[in-house]
């Protein structure tokens, strides 16, 4: 299982409401996490989510069975391993 955490604060709230929408992507809450959880790859777009670039290149808090391959302006990727 890929897992990808986010700190549960308000501005980062918009990140998990957006990975929630794909399909086969489970967001649930760890702690003062929220745990974004697929067995596929996991792919946030910045602009759904309408978070500043400051928030967007700020709100992962760690990772489980993947890796980011893509975080630039348009999206944030995490593969599994």
């Amino acid at each position: 299982m890929n897992r990808l955490f986010v700190l549960d604060v308000p501005e980062n709230t918009p990140v998990a409401k957006v990975a929630g929408q794909a399909d086969g992507v489970l967001v649930d809450k760890l702690g003062p996490y929220f745990v974004i959880a697929s067995d596929r790859s996991i792919v946030i777009d910045r602009r759904a989510t309408g978070c500043r670039h400051a928030v967007w290149y700020s709100c992962v808090a760690g990772l489980a069975g993947g890796r980011i391959v893509q975080w630039d302006k348009d999206a944030l990727r995490v593969d599994p391993r």
